[in-house]
């Protein structure tokens, strides 16, 4: 049986080429990265090779690069560190209602530490309410975060209008921007967003699993999140896996090779399939918007009159991968949480599907997929009550 991979926003496969330069690492090359021995050494210097890689693709220097386990562990260690060692600064956090559940958690834990939060609102499209940010801002306000590229449906928060917004202020505020959609996606420029701590993550972009990097532009402070021996980074202690990171390092290196080229094959890819769901499928309705305010590997539509998880059920019997609802928040058969805060109904949220691709994918696939999509759509619409036949 064939298998389509359309699930790129959860994980993506790891590149051939990533494979390779991992594989030295898990036998010769498995000295631990620190100086006075000469593989130690020779370790630590491609170590600080590895970090300019991340460096440069996002305009930011090697020092402001630590790498982490994850964009998750990333996350904490940005809003956790940041939080914790400015409170005396101020106790006021800004976010939005549709963020990533990182943020979404931290944030609540916050709540619940005595800080004061503002959930910002969205429109149809998924673009928070500028508006509302203007009028958020207050003297005790001291960190904004938000999603670069929504999860579910891949709207492009306007991340200079923002920064602008919050520059207003008679005093700093720290915006940190969880990019894990976004990067290798879009062109990230650190210093021409003036993003001041941001996450991201290998396996968004063909890199091995359990690694990710968080980017502390230079004079913001983090208190320490993870305590422990500091072998080679203070914000997270202990070893680190050099495997991975040689695998995320080539990964980028991949990514941002052609650029320009993989964006525009990935928005191609994606334009494609919407035009065949539309042109194949009637009842349908895509949740996000159309065009250059959409991330271009995502495609998020709902189709009426049918549940999500057995579209997403029997397209994997047929070898076919795709998601229903948030990547994070299907696991339980709640009605998910943004496409609700669009303006979406229940039944819309239920229905939804959301295909994120990548560079491995083709028309040839996007075909196949939609074929059978149209056979189970019009297969469970036939069993649905909700559906009128006429």
């Amino acid at each position: 049986m064939r298998k389509n991979y359309f699930d790129n926003c959860k994980t993506s496969q790891p590149a051939p080429e990533v494979i390779d330069a991992m594989m030295p690492y898990f036998g010769d090359k498995f000295i631990f990265p620190a100086n006075f021995v000469l593989g130690g050494s020779t370790a630590a210097e491609e170590l600080e090779g590895f970090k300019k890689t991340i460096a440069d693709s996002i305009g930011a220097n090697t020092s402001e690069i630590h790498f982490t386990g994850s964009g998750t562990i990333a996350n904490n260690i940005a809003i956790k560190g940041f939080l914790s060692e400015n409170a005396k600064h101020g106790t006021h956090i800004v976010l939005s209602v549709i963020d990533y559940p990182d943020l979404l958690t931290n944030a609540a834990f916050f709540e619940k530490s005595g800080f004061e939060v503002t959930y910002l609102e969205t429109d149809e499209d998924g673009f928070i309410n500028l508006k509302q940010l203007e009028n958020a801002i207050r003297p005790d306000t001291i960190m904004f975060m938000t999603t670069f590229v929504n999860h579910t449906v891949g709207s492009i928060q306007p991340i200079r209008k923002i920064r602008e917004i919050l520059d207003t202020a008679d005093h700093k505020i720290v915006m940190h921007v969880d990019a894990g959609q976004a990067y290798g996606k879009l062109p990230i420029n650190v210093n021409e967003l003036g993003i001041d701590l941001m996450s991201i993550s290998a396996h968004k972009i063909h890199g091995p699993q359990g690694v990710g990097a968080l980017y502390q532009r230079k004079g913001v402070m983090l208190g320490s999140v993870i305590h422990g021996i500091n072998r080679l980074d203070n914000h997270q202690t202990g070893a680190v896996s050099m495997a991975n990171i040689v695998g995320f390092a080539k990964a980028v290196e991949l990514t941002f090779r052609d650029f320009d080229q993989n964006v525009n094959h990935l928005r191609e890819l994606c334009n494609y399939l919407l035009e065949k769901i539309e042109k194949t499928i009637p009842y349908t309705l895509l949740n996000g918007p159309r065009g250059k305010g959409r991330a271009p590997h995502n495609i998020n539509v709902s189709f009426d009159y049918i549940e999500g998880e057995a579209i997403m059920l029997m397209m994997d019997m047929a070898g076919i991968s795709v998601a229903t609802g948030s990547a994070c928040a299907s696991q339980g058969l709640k009605a998910n949480y943004i496409l609700m805060a669009m303006g979406r109904n229940h039944e819309q949220s239920h229905s939804s599907m959301k295909f994120t691709l990548s560079r491995y994918n083709t028309k040839e696939e996007i075909d196949h997929a939609v074929e059978k999509l149209a056979e189970i759509v019009k297969e469970l619409r036939s069993r649905s009550p909700l559906y009128n036949k006429e």
